[in-house]
């Protein structure tokens, strides 16, 4: 797995709870199998940790809890900011360092250490909204079957990243993607009802900034 999919796939799971601010990953023995996932606001990571505690994370469930210290994001922000040197320097200075809090702000996931080892360096944020493909609107609108038809999705969206959103919900089958044509996916559940709990509560969610639209497949 590619380090890049991995902060995208936590990006995309846990942005249904709100504003992520920055997802933090390393691929350094000490860190193997663990990531930052950094909120605007504490409600938004507290809902994280207690919905998505336990959820499959490429096969391995998530332990999740808040972050021992604050993030730099974070304190920049509240005007609490103090550089890594001399946060060292004051430590080493008090004799011992200070008892570490708990952030709120912060839902540190524990991943599948299986996968730790192949990450690569870490990319760039990107600040520029991706628009991704436009919307394909069907003539018609297909009658209520197991198969979704999701559109807008960006170009790099990936079938796993898809397969664990949609997986939230019971009864999925299978994702494939239409490598022709980027930016469109077909999910399969194993029952129409399945496919509709799923589409209503996916329906215009956001991946990067493209807002999901979910049909059912024409067959």
């Amino acid at each position: 797995m590619m380090f890049a999919e991995l902060k995208k796939s936590l990006h995309a799971v846990f942005s249904q709870f709100g504003k992520i601010l920055d997802v933090l990953a390393f691929k350094t023995l000490k860190h193997k199998g663990q990531a930052w996932v950094i909120f605007e606001d504490a409600n938004s990571a507290t809902n994280a940790l207690r919905r998505m505690q336990g959820f499959p994370f490429y096969d391995k469930e998530m332990r999740i809890q808040y972050a021992k210290t604050k993030s730099d994001i974070i304190a920049k922000a509240d005007g609490t900011f103090v550089p890594r040197e001399k946060r060292k320097r004051h430590d080493e200075k008090g004799g011992k360092k200070r008892k570490e809090q708990l952030d709120p702000n912060q839902a540190a996931a524990g991943l599948n250490p299986s996968y730790a080892g192949a990450y690569g360096a870490t990319p760039p944020l990107s600040q520029i909204p991706y628009l991704g493909a436009r919307p394909i609107v069907p003539e018609a609108p297909a009658p209520p079957n197991n198969i979704l038809f999701v559109q807008n999705l960006p170009h790099d969206a990936t079938a796993m990243m898809l397969q664990m959103l949609f997986n939230q919900y019971p009864g999925l089958k299978d994702v494939r993607m239409v490598e022709a044509k980027p930016g469109i996916a077909f999910v399969e559940y194993e029952n129409e009802m399945q496919s509709t709990v799923a589409m209503q509560a996916l329906q215009g969610f956001k991946i990067q900034q493209n807002q999901m639209l979910i049909t059912y497949a024409k067959k």
